[in-house]
């Protein structure tokens, strides 16, 4: 039964969502400390701001209550849904001040992209950001991709009285270890390792290009953050082509594809078992899933004059497919070329890609391998019952982590998420359309931000549509918790605003 928010539970979720924004004054510190290496005065300025509005609304939302007890499932699903919203509004402080957008929309909308880990980016003149700027744009990836629950867990800012209600308001379910602050203590580990082994390698390609020690190291930093995140910002407004190297390009191709694995496997492959990786539902749909598509992404693709040889095809092809199915975004082909170069085939197939997604629990987003597992699963048991003998028992098992039963629940859920997705897609083309665009580049834009692909076309550009843009930021809100938590939050606030269905806690 669904129950009104009480004053209690009104202070237990102000409580937590204070040490959330508390938390974000330190990540803040990064851009900050950044700006006064790099001897930038102006953003040092805003983020020393930002630092104090941060401290101020963390200080005042933490002493709402002392003494908070254990979340349930109800004030843990306010909590994070609350959380995305909040610190979205904190991190727009020193990036609108920055000068750099048109509106302050478009720095709620970067923002938000940001740490939803979309990476669709509508800010103006990216060339000439500061580094502290461009340094927070990277931070947002790197919380929002872990998420910004698993990141607070890690560091055990809520203390022992959590429990996976938490965990599992993010959209995650799997546990590396049954702790769950063990849990994202390892996500944390494996992640930051991974992004440090990137960095170093990616540092010393940036240098053999030419570029100067420290802007080498930083374009490094941020592009690997970027990359395994599955976040798609970029550090230049040609993204990857900026950098002209192929060498790069297959780095970060390894990047995104680790990215876009699940933590659970990685755990795996970690503790020596290998042939449990290969034996999962996820990664064997991965195979199959991106074997069909890249054929006929390639097959469309040769119908293009630009994409035509077979060295254009393998370089910029393989790419854009490895940046769209793990929703990174990074694009080593202009916006230009994406909506005129590319057959109108090649186009619907990237959307396609993203609208899939990656891994479950992992940091990429869309519909994930698992719940396509799952739903191709619950065809084939739907199939061997209707040819089954009436007193047969048909069971279907998968591995996931060990052998599993496919049971109705688990259908259920894989369902009900798969619908949620593809009718946000649907509603958000249909938004695009009636705001006079295309229809094939409203559906595109539409699952890229539902998706968090982050690979965009012309619809998402500074000063657009206000209308337009509000409803790209839920999307993007909406995809990255996996509509669920955001859902029932909605639901929650409008029960409460109805006295009728008042219920007191104590």
């Amino acid at each position: 039964m669904w129950q009104r928010f009480t004053l209690y539970d009104v202070r237990v979720i102000g409580h937590y969502l204070g040490v959330l924004v508390l938390f974000s004054s330190l990540a803040l510190l990064v851009p900050f400390i950044t700006a006064i290496a790099c001897q930038e005065w102006r953003p040092a300025a805003h983020y020393l701001l930002a630092i104090g509005v941060s401290l101020t609304v963390g200080a005042a939302l933490r002493f709402l209550r002392i003494e908070p007890g254990r979340l349930d499932r109800q004030q843990a699903l306010a909590v994070t849904g609350f959380a995305w919203i909040v610190l979205s509004f904190i991190a727009t402080i020193p990036l609108y001040l920055s000068g750099h957008y048109v509106t302050y929309l478009d720095t709620l909308f970067d923002c938000v992209s940001g740490m939803t880990t979309t990476g669709a980016s509508i800010i103006v003149d990216l060339d000439h950001l500061s580094n502290a700027d461009n340094m927070w744009r990277f931070m947002m990836h790197l919380m929002g991709g872990f998420g910004l629950i698993v990141v607070a867990l890690s560091f055990g800012l809520f203390g022992k009285r959590v429990d996976a209600s938490l965990y599992m308001s993010e959209g995650r379910s799997e546990h590396v270890v049954p702790n769950v602050v063990q849990t994202t203590q390892f996500i944390a580990k494996i992640g930051m390792g991974i992004i440090l082994v990137a960095t170093v390698i990616l540092t010393g390609l940036c240098l053999f290009i030419g570029m100067e020690p420290l802007r080498a190291f930083l374009q490094a930093l941020w592009l690997s953050i970027s990359g395994f995140i599955t976040g798609g910002f970029a550090p230049m407004s040609q993204s990857v082509m900026y950098y002209h190297s192929f060498p790069i390009e297959v780095v970060l191709m390894l990047v995104m594809l680790v990215g876009s694995i699940s933590f659970v496997l990685h755990a795996e492959v970690w503790k020596g078992r290998v042939a449990v990786f290969f034996r999962d539902l996820e990664i064997r749909t991965m195979v199959l899933w991106l074997a069909v598509v890249t054929c006929v992404f390639a097959a469309s693709l040769s119908a293009s004059a630009d994409f035509s040889n077979l060295p254009a095809m393998l370089r910029r092809g393989l790419f854009m497919v490895i940046s769209a199915f793990s929703t990174t975004g990074f694009q080593n082909i202009t916006t230009n070329q994406l909506e005129t170069s590319l057959t109108s085939g090649a186009f619907l197939v990237l959307a396609m890609l993203m609208a899939v997604g990656g891994s479950g629990g992992s940091t990429s987003g869309g519909i994930k391998f698992s719940r396509m597992g799952i739903i191709a699963k619950s065809m084939v048991s739907t199939i061997k019952e209707a040819l089954a003998p009436d007193s047969a028992r048909v069971v279907v098992a998968y591995n996931h982590v060990g052998r599993r039963v496919l049971t109705p629940d688990i259908v259920k859920e894989a369902m009900t998420v798969f619908i949620l997705y593809v009718v946000t897609y649907a509603v958000g083309a249909l938004v695009g359309i009636a705001h006079g665009f295309e229809a094939a580049p409203a559906i595109f834009e539409s699952v890229s931000m539902a998706s968090n692909g982050g690979i965009v076309s012309s619809l998402a550009a500074p000063g657009m549509a206000p209308t337009l843009e509000v409803f790209y930021i839920v999307q993007m809100w909406a995809g990255r918790l996996e509509f669920v938590t955001l859902i029932a939050l909605l639901v929650e606030i409008v029960v409460s605003l109805n006295p009728r269905k008042w219920v007191v806690k104590r």
